[in-house]
């Protein structure tokens, strides 16, 4: 029987930090990303508004600067070994996350099966953001359920690891999941846990669950 393994990146694969905050660091504005984060944990800003503001002040972000804050960021050990397993046994991986797509679809080339973020325009940019192309959590259910179908797979059939609220609606449907160094919005729900910086053993909780 094969399964979908489903990853949160932020918070999960990268470790205490966000693409956002990593793009930040490149171009110096980490005070104005901790700022917009907190009002949209808050509920300040919902996710389309969060969006308009990042695409704003990512007005000089380049793929150069893109790949370095790719390169540089706090990524969890072992996450390339784990997606290698998943494939040699035949069963799928992919990353879910409300992070811009331009940073996500790197880990393709790590070996995920599958990368879905918020849609952007190609950088540098020269268009406006499409907020249609911008996820919410829901979108993290929706876009699931079409990997599922492309894989003849159920939501049955999903495993789930992640850190924060944008994941419980995930958590809510699928059997098992792996609160990944979370907090307290999923660490509750979710049928493992591990804390730690090796995805190895967060995937392990998985294999031993059967």
């Amino acid at each position: 029987m094969s399964r979908l393994h489903i990853f949160d990146m932020d918070g999960t694969l990268l470790h205490g930090s966000s693409a956002n905050i990593e793009l930040a660091r490149q171009l110096g504005l980490v005070a104005e990303f901790r700022a917009l984060d907190a009002a949209f944990g808050s509920g300040e800003i919902d996710t389309y508004e969060y969006a308009g503001h990042a695409h704003g002040m990512w007005s000089s972000l380049t793929p150069e600067i893109l790949g370095r804050a790719f390169a540089g960021a706090p990524w969890l050990a072992g996450i390339r070994e784990v997606w290698a397993d998943i494939t040699d046994r035949g069963e799928h991986c992919a990353v879910i996350s409300l992070a811009p797509g331009f940073f996500v679809e790197r880990l393709l080339e790590w070996g995920v099966h599958a990368a879905h973020g918020s849609r952007f325009p190609a950088l540098p940019f020269r268009e406006p953001v499409d907020m249609a192309g911008i996820l919410g959590p829901p979108d993290k259910v929706r876009i699931a359920d079409l990997l599922c179908a492309q894989y003849g797979l159920t939501r049955a059939d999903c495993v789930a690891y992640g850190d924060s609220m944008s994941d419980t609606d995930l958590f809510a449907v699928v059997p098992r999941s792996v609160a990944v160094n979370a907090d307290h919005h999923v660490s509750g729900v979710a049928s493992h846990a591990y804390s730690g910086r090796d995805l190895r053993g967060a995937y392990a909780l998985t294999r031993t669950a059967g």
